[in-house]
């Protein structure tokens, strides 16, 4: 069974980028628009991964990642950030908010994937099948 990703990000130029580059992992790629829809489908679907925005309509991607880890049925769900605020201090709240991962936009489209990867395989259970 794949693995499920959840993109939850505004812009849909971005959302696209992320589709093409991800395709090669094989996953179950849906995503959300906004804040409120992100986080109704995170509690709907339960995904192995989301990669988050931080600058969303409706509510931040802060404000998501808050009400994940808050939640017990989403709080162990991996949740990296991708975000155009590169600055260290924001790399660094990110960290202290709960958040798995952080990656800067523009990205790299095997930079992505790696990351990828990397968090599903951290936070597979012992003799599971990596991706």
């Amino acid at each position: 069974m794949a693995n499920s990703v959840l993109v939850i990000e505004d812009s849909p130029s971005v959302r696209r980028l992320i589709e093409i580059c991800v395709r090669p992992l094989g996953l179950d790629l849906t995503s959300a628009e906004d804040g409120i829809t992100g986080l109704e489908m995170a509690r709907r679907l339960l995904p192995d991964l989301i990669l988050l925005d931080i600058g969303l309509p409706g509510i931040d991607g802060w404000e998501v990642l808050r009400n994940l880890r808050a939640d017990q049925e989403t709080a162990n769900i991996i949740v990296i950030i991708v975000t155009a605020h590169a600055q260290p201090e924001v790399a660094a709240a990110a960290e202290q908010r709960g958040a798995d991962g952080f990656m800067t936009k523009p990205f790299r489209p095997a930079e992505l994937r790696d990351e990828i990867t990397r968090q599903l395989d951290a936070h597979r259970g012992p003799g599971a099948q990596a991706i």
